[in-house]
């Protein structure tokens, strides 16, 4: 069973699992001793202990793996480097699909108003988190030491600093040449320790989902469904409608393709609701899968997970018609066109603070008048939607690289066409050659 099959047969599994436990628990059809031994040993004890290990492995990686991979990128540009228009192409196709997925969202929450017949004047408890201005975000882009921005796991300064590394070797002449190649053996065995980790990814999957919806009621669900469905419907069409037209306009590439090859990526998004996390795999797939060169694949994976939230727009989109409705409150057409611009800038105004969706929403809400306590209603629903628009999230990092890399001149588009099991026999053949040279003598 290939490895695609496997994570998707563990989603399918900790999914039925988890949902049978809940309502086993809450139907009260286990005997109380034997339910907290469940509760206490299975779900908060074998499946969360996996389950974080699985995700901080991940995490343990990101850090390193973008760092060498993007000073190995640049450095390889050379001295006449693209960087500055593959950066501004980059930066121009993210905010426009972040408009676009804003549009699509307000256009739907006007249409369905989810929030229609629900009366949100009573108490609601939320405390907003304070929101960062423009000015000392733009500041601390900027790294005042590398160090510190690696342990904090601050990416935007990671690649500021790997991206002046990188321009700096390429023009070092001979000795530049000599730290480039470390660098490249040293992404190399990253990529090793990704593909490893892979193999384990089914394990991680089916605990982080068998735990969580152990715990998701479906009440939850239901209370909200208008809402949930609504916003479910607009990533749905964003991510397999809106990156698809692209790709084939843009870069006349096709979707199918795109999306069957990208099927772990997104699995791996939905399991661990972190585009962060996920970047290891993402950045594997685009060079390996998709074709992209490291060059642009470096930089536009780790921006894009950093300040590309297609998704969080459409809930924030979605989000604020509900709660303007929900309160009774006319934004009118301005304010909708006033919320479009706050959360384009907002994706990459707050990009690496922490709980960046629901500060940005706060900071949405305030900017047309609307409560922020308002937030406390979605909550119960926004775990399982976050797990959605991370899929949706690194989809459109993904077709974004392509694009780039197409009208760049640096996608192999031959290993775009092969299938992935025919770029995996290659990938073992080649191993196996190596592995066979090395035990030649001399």
């Amino acid at each position: 069973m290939s490895l695609t099959k496997r994570i998707i047969w563990a989603m399918v599994l900790g999914l039925a699992l988890g949902v049978m436990i809940n309502i086993a628990s809450s139907q009260g059809w286990l005997a109380a001793t034997f339910n907290n031994w469940i509760d206490v040993f299975i779900v908060d004890g074998l499946f969360d202990v996996v389950g974080r290990i699985f995700v901080a492995s991940l995490k343990l990686l990101v850090v390193p793996l973008v760092f060498v991979s993007l000073v190995c990128g640049t450095a390889s540009l050379g001295d006449n480097t693209r960087m500055g228009p593959m950066a501004g192409k980059t930066l121009v196709l993210y905010m426009f699909t972040t408009a676009v997925a804003i549009s699509l969202a307000l256009i739907a929450g006007t249409v369905v108003q989810p929030g229609a017949g629900i009366d949100l004047q009573q108490e609601v408890a939320f405390e907003p988190s304070a929101v960062p201005s423009l000015k000392d975000v733009v500041i601390n882009i900027f790294p005042d030491n590398p160090v510190q921005a690696m342990a904090a796991g601050n990416m935007l300064q990671v690649i500021v600093f790997a991206i002046l590394m990188g321009i700096a070797i390429s023009r070092s002449g001979e000795r530049g040449r000599q730290v480039a190649g470390f660098f490249n053996d040293f992404n190399d065995v990253i990529m090793k320790m990704v593909t490893m980790l892979m193999h384990l990814a089914p394990y991680g999957v089916f605990c982080l989902l068998a735990k969580l919806f152990s715990g998701l009621g479906i009440d939850a669900i239901w209370k909200l469904g208008k809402y949930f469905f609504c916003v479910v419907g607009v990533l749905l069409l964003h991510g397999l409608g809106v990156y698809s037209l692209m790709l084939k306009l843009l870069a006349g590439l096709n979707p199918a393709t795109f999306l069957n090859k990208l099927r772990p990526v997104m699995m791996f998004a939905f399991s661990t609701a972190s585009s962060n996390a996920t970047i290891p795999v993402t950045l594997r797939t685009a060079e390996k899968r998709l074709g992209v060169d490291n060059s642009v694949a470096s930089f536009t994976v780790p921006l894009g997970a950093t300040i590309n939230m297609d998704g969080t727009a459409i809930m924030q989109g979605v989000a604020t018609a509900f709660i303007a409705q929900a309160y009774g409150i006319d934004i009118g057409l301005s304010g909708y066109m006033m919320v479009i611009m706050t959360a384009t800038l907002a994706s990459i105004g707050t990009a690496g603070v922490p709980g960046v969706g629901l500060i940005t929403l706060t900071m949405v809400l305030t900017q047309v008048g609307l409560p922020a306590e308002g937030i406390a209603f979605i909550i119960g629903v926004d775990r399982l939607l976050d797990m959605v628009r991370t899929a949706v999230n690194v989809t459109g990092d993904s077709m974004v690289s392509l694009v780039v890399a197409k009208t760049e001149g640096e996608l192999n588009e031959d290993m775009f066409a092969t299938s992935t099991e025919q770029l995996v026999a290659r990938e073992e053949e080649e191993n196996g050659a190596r592995a066979l040279q090395a035990t030649q003598p001399g």
